[in-house]
């Protein structure tokens, strides 16, 4: 509720002009559990809730989608595209299973945004290419024929999703690179890294002629234990330093992605690189109990990510059954909860934390600058058309006055306890 105009010094939160970085836009990930969980509703229920995320007059209006190569967390069984062992050449890599709950889920998204862009990582390289071999834990065998036959195996990722009538528009080299879990996954070094892209898939995806980006992610370090605890440095120069610190390795990179504990990376990376574009790429994701509270600390994620300087947000589910449990036991939230019984679509809090954002701050909008008390619980943009959006909580549990300055006087409002406010000029 706006309440009457104040003096121009009882300001708490100032518009400023400066601008800072284009956003690219928000989205999610596409998995096979929450294709599944979709399945459960009935075909109109079903088609809103898929208008909501995608269509450019739903509630989200998503323009930027994340996929995984092979098989995530949250697919329904281990897989990857090409288990055949020792298929250097790549002759038996196959997207058949992605047919099944992947492509769908994705060709029903872009029937509503064509415009629509996608990124895709793997959790882990085929198991015949790992040490040990086994979809979980473990390394990529360093091995040159090895490197140059994974190398090939992102080409004809990118090249087979194009014949299936799909863009590739980004690669991410590994989910969480640090990540050594029971669930598929794969540990890198940043030397590694630097490695891959610059002797192997940056030289392949030229050979091949792709224009599909090459992105340094998902980097989900440092870990704050494993400097002091475990005295394993993994952090801005362990990673994303040593890679783009080399010239030939940066060449072929064209933005960063970090994500759960890379929040602690990010500010000293845009310092050094500001010219490359940034993405926060996997949402943390709770417990599955879906509560208020949990959403106001993923508010909090929002604004540190994009006061840091990313130019896109991605949440990680966007729909999942109760609990959200995953193939390998974790239980996860979701934007929206399936319930298969009642074959009905739940709107959890963080649906609506990602529709303050997401559907009002469109792609090519600006960071504006913010001042004052509120500033710390608030970020501002300004759309293409000049439409300026200030997204903000009241995160106490008394109501409180925000005196918002934006250049032609003070606007008063008063905000409910724990409370999330788009205001839109």
């Amino acid at each position: 509720m706006q309440a009457p105009a104040a003096h121009d010094g009882e300001a708490n939160l100032v518009i400023t002009t400066e601008t800072f970085q284009t956003v690219d836009g928000f989205g999610g990930c596409i998995n096979e559990l929450g294709f599944v969980a979709l399945q459960h509703l009935p075909e109109e229920d079903r088609a809103d809730v898929l208008h909501s995320l995608f269509h450019p007059e739903g509630d989200h209006k998503f323009s930027i989608c994340r996929l995984p190569i092979g098989a995530s967390d949250y697919a329904l069984e281990w897989y990857s595209l090409n288990e055949t062992d020792g298929d250097l050449a790549m002759d038996h890599f196959s997207i058949e299973r992605d047919q099944k709950h992947l492509i769908p889920y994705i060709k029903e998204a872009l029937k509503l945004n064509p415009e629509l862009k996608l990124f895709a990582s793997p959790w882990s390289p085929p198991t015949w290419m790992k040490f040990p071999k086994s979809y979980n834990y473990g390394t990529l065998r360093w091995e040159k024929d090895i490197l140059e036959a994974y190398a090939l195996y992102f080409v004809k990722f990118v090249q087979a999703y194009r014949d299936a009538g799909i863009t590739i528009h980004q690669v991410h080299i590994q989910n969480e690179v640090v990540a050594d879990q029971k669930f598929p996954s794969c540990v890198w070094t940043g030397e590694q890294l630097r490695e891959f892209i610059r002797d192997y898939l940056g030289p392949a995806f030229e050979k091949h002629g792709l224009d599909t980006e090459i992105w340094l992610g998902t980097i989900n370090a440092p870990e704050p234990w494993d400097e002091w605890l475990k005295k394993k440095a993994t952090d801005f120069d362990a990673y994303a330093n040593t890679v783009l610190s080399d010239p030939e390795a940066y060449k072929y990179v064209s933005g960063v992605g970090y994500q759960w504990a890379g929040k602690n990376a990010i500010q000293r990376t845009v310092l050094s690189y500001p010219e490359l574009r940034y993405m926060q790429t996997e949402n943390e994701c709770g417990d599955g109990e879906n509560t208020w509270f949990y959403a106001r600390y993923v508010f909090n994620l929002y604004h540190h990510y994009f006061i840091n300087g990313v130019n896109a947000y991605i949440y990680w589910n966007m729909a999942l059954e109760p609990k959200g449990r995953s193939t390998w036991g974790w239980e996860q939230n979701s934007m929206i909860t399936v319930d298969p019984t009642a074959k009905q679509a739940i709107r959890n809090p963080e649906y609506y934390v990602m529709q303050h954002f997401a559907h009002f701050v469109t792609p090519g909008s600006k960071r504006i600058g913010l001042k004052g008390p509120w500033a710390g619980s608030a970020l501002a943009f300004e759309n293409p058309d000049g439409e300026r959006v200030i997204v903000l909580t009241n995160p106490f549990a008394d109501k409180r006055i925000l005196r918002l300055l934006d250049g032609t006087g003070v606007r008063t409002f008063e905000l409910e306890p724990e409370s999330f406010h788009t205001i839109v000029f």
